[in-house]
């Protein structure tokens, strides 16, 4: 009953920008098939996500947006929301399954059905701002989750914990000014999206690496800046933007992480949630384009989450 969900949704795999984009649906193929070939598969909850709501869509972006998305979204062909995203004919329905995945975690988490929860979606979410799309991002799933969490369960404070190498700008963007939401993120600076190393704030936890920067500096920034702080906070549930392209073989970046990073990183996260949060934790996937190594840190991430 209390094992870690699994939820994810076969028209994540259908959202196509074009033939060479890296966020492909090669990602999700590759941690199920990593999952399965290591036997952890069977041992977790398997869910298939709903679509997210208007309702809790609008939570945290604004109503004409989520319009203008469901407007734009093309019936044949592409179109283009930034130069590095894009919708196709299946994207509306992946993004919203995505954002419904966090939903469901979220719940299931809550209500005890779940220790813990991985939402292995695409495409990922934490670029997409209150009412903009950009790198790769069009609904920002975490965000869905965190104020689905608020709002329907009455928490007065989450935190979202963010390791992918990129800055999750859109997520600093819908909760800056909520004093419920602690935001600890760390990322490669100066580097896409250019923000975050000059707006930090007692909740907007963020923490730049230098380029080439290894597990040792990821490790420091976590126990020296993100541990004190999320004591102070002290919150009733921790999410994840569990984004893997720190990782020392992706192509997109230049941070030096290795798989036990992840793993260690995962079991700093289990510790906050079981000292504050009652062990619960909501992980969804962001980033993370060398197929071999996403699938390598993700298996690590989510047999730690599953004790296994």
């Amino acid at each position: 009953m209390n094992r870690t969900a699994f939820i994810t949704h076969p028209d994540t795999l259908l959202h196509v920008m074009d033939g060479q984009h890296p966020e492909s649906p090669a990602r999700i193929t590759a941690i199920r098939d990593r999952l399965e070939r290591d036997g952890l598969l069977s041992k977790l909850q398997i869910h298939e996500a709903p679509a997210a709501t208007d309702a809790q869509l609008t939570r945290v972006h604004t109503p004409a947006y989520v319009q203008h998305i469901r407007r734009i979204a093309p019936k044949a062909g592409l179109v283009r929301l930034d130069p590095d995203t894009a919708m196709g004919p299946m994207s509306l329905s992946a993004v919203l399954h995505a954002a419904g995945a966090a939903v469901l975690a979220t719940d299931l988490v809550m209500q005890g059905k779940a220790h813990n929860a991985f939402c292995c979606v695409r495409p990922p979410g934490h670029h997409a701002g209150r009412e903009t799309a950009a790198g790769f991002c069009i609904f920002n799933g975490i965000s869905v989750g965190v104020a689905h969490a608020l709002a329907v369960y009455g928490l007065q404070r989450a935190a979202i914990i963010d390791f992918d190498v990129h800055h999750g700008d859109g997520t600093e963007d819908i909760f800056r000014d909520d004093a419920r939401v602690m935001l600890c993120s760390t990322f490669q600076h100066p580097f896409y999206p250019g923000k975050g190393a000059d707006s930090r704030t007692e909740r907007m936890i963020n923490v730049p690496l230098h380029a080439e920067s290894d597990g040792s500096a990821f490790r420091q920034a976590v126990t020296r800046q993100f541990a004190p702080a999320l004591a102070r906070f002290k919150p009733q549930m921790v999410f994840v933007s569990a984004g893997f392209d720190a990782h020392a073989d992706d192509p997109l970046a230049q941070l030096g992480l290795q798989r036990d990073d992840y793993a260690w990183v995962t079991r700093f996260i289990m510790e906050i949630a079981a000292s504050h949060a009652q062990g619960r934790v909501v992980s969804v996937l962001e980033g993370g384009y060398r197929l071999d190594a996403l699938a390598d840190c993700a298996a690590a991430h989510v047999s730690t989450l599953a004790g296994l």
